[in-house]
């Protein structure tokens, strides 16, 4: 008996139109199921991202309409001070002196000898940003650069000695208690270069000022090429600032200490590029914002910058709000000179005497 053969019959066109449309819904829910769970999964790295910030921030983010600002506010607050609208007390010579023990003043105000020579100033990095570029060789004389940051117990010296306004968040004119070996904040350009006339000293150049933290290898950070979060206080890790004498193994070839982290360092220059530079002219352009043309605008609150004839400072060593890359010793940061904030400080330098 001959077994029949099945012959699978043969699809009308209408079957085959519609398989394909079945097959073509199919692909495309694919695809929009894939986007869905894509966009779901990007909006929970999202939340996992936003709450570990929350967890980093420096306060209870229940309190945070007590730290909110609108921009420009602390430069407002600053000149009031300035004019004395703000009330402060003020210090003593001899309140000042007994803030620390002698052994602490003498340490605070070490200074550290960087010799005359030639050192690699910048960068040819190609992820670097622009303003950092291109590395050069710059020949120095010698001078001495502080050992650490101006802390608060030493511009308390100052205000003692000048009657000159303490920093904004000094609420009743002195040290908030137990920072007095903290780096002083909240100090524009003007004020840190009022300080170093008085201390006989002077800003550093941004060129010293990268000497003493780079050596003469052309090092990315104080203590080497690789990023080390335990050398540096940066990125909210700690949410302020801390002790300047915190980080002892973050120290540069020198031995010059809290050169990365803390708190980004005013220094002498003014922002310009370096020569050779291939980076855009109106990054080094200093701007203001524009006045709202009508209640239109200021509602909406459309901002638009005008650019001026002046220059930003240059700012140093990146800071405990910034990023662990703006704290590569070879990056330029800038700021008007007027403009203060929580994360601004400084250092300063001493010619040396041939």
């Amino acid at each position: 008996m001959q077994i029949p053969i099945y012959k699978k019959p043969q699809s009308t066109p209408e079957q085959i139109l519609f398989r394909k449309k079945i097959f073509g819904a199919t692909f495309v829910s694919c695809i929009v199921i894939s986007l869905v769970m894509g966009t779901i999964h990007v909006l929970e790295l999202g939340v996992n991202r936003m709450t570990q910030m929350r967890d980093l921030a420096a306060y209870d983010l229940s309190e945070i309409n007590d730290h909110l600002r609108a921009a420009g506010e602390d430069l407002y607050r600053n000149k009031a001070q300035e004019n004395r609208t703000i009330a402060k007390d003020s210090y003593s010579i001899a309140e000042v002196e007994a803030l620390l023990s002698a052994n602490e003043w003498k340490e605070l105000e070490t200074r550290i000898l960087i010799s005359a020579g030639e050192f690699t100033l910048g960068t040819d990095n190609t992820k670097a940003d622009s303003q950092n570029k291109p590395a050069h060789i710059v020949d120095l004389k010698s001078y001495e650069i502080d050992k650490y940051p101006v802390t608060n117990a030493q511009y308390a010296r100052f205000i003692a000695a000048t009657d000159y306004r303490p920093p904004m968040h000094w609420e009743t004119g002195k040290i908030p208690l137990g920072l007095e070996k903290h780096p002083v904040v909240l100090v524009s350009w003007f004020d840190a270069k009022a300080y170093a006339a008085w201390a006989g000293k002077r800003l550093p150049m941004e060129a010293e000022w990268e000497k003493a933290a780079r050596g003469d290898d052309s090092r990315r950070w104080p203590w080497g090429n690789r990023m080390d979060p335990k050398l540096l206080n940066t990125y909210y890790h700690v949410g302020s600032t801390t002790d300047v004498t915190t980080y002892p193994l973050g120290a540069s070839p020198y031995g010059v200490m809290d050169m990365a982290g803390n708190v980004s360092e005013w220094v002498a220059d003014d922002f310009n590029p370096y020569s050779g530079s291939d980076a855009a002219e109106a990054l080094f352009i200093a701007k203001v914002p524009a006045i709202p043309k009508d209640s239109k605008e200021r509602n909406l609150k459309m901002l638009d910058f005008i650019e001026t004839e002046e220059r930003y400072k240059v700012m140093r060593g990146g800071s405990w709000k910034g990023d662990p890359f703006s704290t590569s010793s070879y990056h330029r940061n800038f700021s008007w000179p007027n403009f203060a904030s929580d994360f601004y400080g400084f250092r300063t330098v001493k010619d040396v005497e041939l």
